[in-house]
């Protein structure tokens, strides 16, 4: 087991293991004083780990109440954060007890947005059970749910008090959504590490996850240590971002949020070369990488489609909007671009 330690606005550990979700009654035991853990989760990881994590709970001695929703990105929305706020108060929740999320990134970020601003703010534990929720969405306070307008354009910061990440509860994720966390693993490389990136490009992922896990949530600790309410540098993390939501949202989800991320980091570094923001064409090496794993590095919509959705996106200040630009593999900088000037760069993104 792996333990990367969280000093945020408070301090947490994050396990990274084989077998520790029977262990999440002890380890949940020695981080809250709550009575009840109210585990949130969607239907299909319900069936496969809720009633061990249920277990382990009740074992240590906590009482335990179960909020399930259909699972994917359609859920993250008003209608289903307001009736898991009824069912905290309908059963009676407190201010002293937990919410712990089961699941991938919907879960956590549904979980920790009704965590935040139920009865301002219970303890609140991560416990993904995908690779993209391990590597990135688990870790760094971000919660959030989608509005008709945009992605996460309703959320709060707001840390766990631990982060579970049983990495064996990957085995039952199909290739696509194990591909779709290897855009945020492979994200993680072009913005810190070039060697990381080569690691990947050589080897199995998939038969070194302890550690990828470590090495990709190491980087975000260290970018939410500097920057942990996303007014400067954690920008990078968004690599990609800004043109991935805009295809989930052009897609009404049906590209599922690590497929577009991957389309998105192809896309801004074609149109940062060709646009001379950076001299350095990273574009053939990222699409040779992301390709590896499974993932799509094209998209059929149009600069204007996704043009339309990105003037929507939550990083978007005024008239410019942040992005983040590939000035090497390895290397990546904040760049303010107007949105005047955003649908040429998107021309240039999509034009092969």
């Amino acid at each position: 087991m792996k333990t990367v330690e969280v000093q945020a606005s408070t301090q947490y550990p994050i396990y990274i293991g084989t077998g520790l979700l029977p262990k999440l009654g002890e380890m949940a035991a020695a981080v809250t004083k709550a009575k009840t853990v109210v585990l949130v989760t969607d239907d299909i990881v319900n069936e496969l780990y809720a009633s061990e994590a249920e277990k382990a709970l009740q074992g240590a001695g906590f009482s335990t109440l179960k909020f399930v929703f259909p699972n994917g990105e359609a859920s993250k929305n008003i209608k289903v954060y307001g009736a898991l706020l009824e069912f905290l108060a309908e059963n009676h929740v407190t201010r002293t007890d937990c919410i712990a999320a089961l699941g991938g990134g919907v879960v956590g970020d549904l979980a920790g947005f009704a965590a935040a601003t139920y009865q301002r703010g219970v303890d609140f534990i991560q416990i993904p059970t995908t690779l993209l929720a391990c590597v990135d969405s688990s870790v760094g306070g971000k919660t959030a749910i989608d509005l008709q307008a945009g992605k996460n354009l309703a959320g709060a910061f707001y840390q766990p008090k631990l982060v579970l990440c049983d990495y064996s509860t990957l085995s039952t994720l199909s290739d696509e959504i194990f591909s779709d966390g290897m855009a945020e693993v492979i994200k993680y490389g072009a913005i810190f590490d070039k060697s990381f990136l080569d690691f990947l490009e050589g080897k199995d992922a998939k038969a070194h996850l302890e550690t990828v896990i470590e090495k990709c949530v190491t980087f975000k600790r260290d970018v939410v240590h500097l920057d942990e309410t996303d007014k400067g540098m954690r920008g990078l993390l968004n690599f990609g971002h800004t043109l991935g939501h805009a295809i989930e949202g052009c897609s009404r989800f049906a590209i599922s949020h690590g497929s577009a991320v991957a389309i998105g980091m192809v896309l801004v570094s074609r149109a940062a070369f060709k646009s001379g923001m950076t001299k350095a064409d990273c574009t053939d090496t990222l699409i040779r990488i992301l390709q590896k794993y499974g993932l799509p590095t094209e998209t059929e919509y149009t600069a204007k489609d996704l043009y339309a959705h990105a003037l929507s996106d939550k990083k978007r200040d005024g008239g410019q909007i942040s992005l983040c630009i590939p000035k090497a593999l390895g290397e990546c900088v904040l760049y303010k671009i107007s949105t005047d000037a955003l649908l040429p760069f998107i021309e240039q993104g999509v034009t092969v």
